[in-house]
């Protein structure tokens, strides 16, 4: 097994471990709650990228890659006919699939780097995924999206920009020139992981060489979010 396969094992871990304590970022709860300043930014920046989600509209048959505990799956929901949520951690299927209990929802349990589409979808969807996909496999990953839509089908991502404020206050500030990051559970327990910022106008450049026409926005701190279809 290669170093970079162990880190990825050990990712899958660190997610596995931090099921229970993952909304905590997601909310700005305990390590992750950097002052009422940076909280309001977050929660309208977030509020920002749910309404362009809104607009994007992802309906017909939905791939969700990395669905973690469920914070997108639901909007994803009242668009789509049908969602296929998809991740490696058992524990978080467990907890997203208790909040979202919808009929036109089916979780599946997989590494995403060993697992393969089945059929084909209209859309596919990941939030804060392709930041944990190492460089040296993103060009496999956006073939699998790929493989992944129907002709015309549609990819929409949410990430990371970088933000010393974004992680947890015990967190290192993001490092450019690296992407394993160690990371800190509530309880003291560490683990290596792959991480990744992003700069909006870079990775459309990025998608542009490998084949994908992308229309890429960020938010005034935290986040880039948008759409690519593969070019014709």
């Amino acid at each position: 097994m290669s170093e970079m396969e162990h880190t990825l094992a050990e990712q899958v871990r660190y997610y596995r471990a931090r099921a229970g304590e993952y909304e905590d970022w997601w909310f700005r709860r305990g390590r992750y709650d950097h002052g009422p300043e940076a909280n309001a930014a977050w929660f309208a920046e977030a509020d920002e990228v749910r309404s362009a989600l809104e607009v994007f509209a992802p309906a017909g048959e939905v791939l969700e890659l990395a669905c973690g505990t469920g914070l997108w799956t639901a909007r994803l929901a009242a668009h789509a006919a049908q969602v296929t949520a998809v991740d490696a951690s058992p524990e978080a299927l467990e907890i997203a699939s208790a909040k979202v209990a919808a009929a036109n929802v089916d979780y599946v349990h997989a590494d995403l780097f060993a697992w393969e589409p089945q059929r084909t979808y209209d859309v596919c969807f990941f939030s804060f995924w392709l930041s944990h996909v190492p460089g040296e496999l993103a060009v496999p990953f956006w073939e699998k999206v790929r493989r992944a839509l129907v002709p015309g089908g549609r990819a929409y991502f949410v990430d990371s920009a970088r933000s010393s404020r974004a992680s947890a206050r015990d967190h290192a500030a993001p490092d450019p020139d690296r992407e394993i990051m160690l990371r800190r559970l509530e309880d003291g327990r560490e683990y290596r992981i792959v991480k990744h910022w992003f700069d909006a106008d870079d990775l459309q450049a990025r998608l542009l060489e490998l084949g994908w026409d992308a229309s890429l926005c960020a938010t005034s701190e935290f986040f880039i979010y948008g759409q690519a279809t593969p070019a014709a």
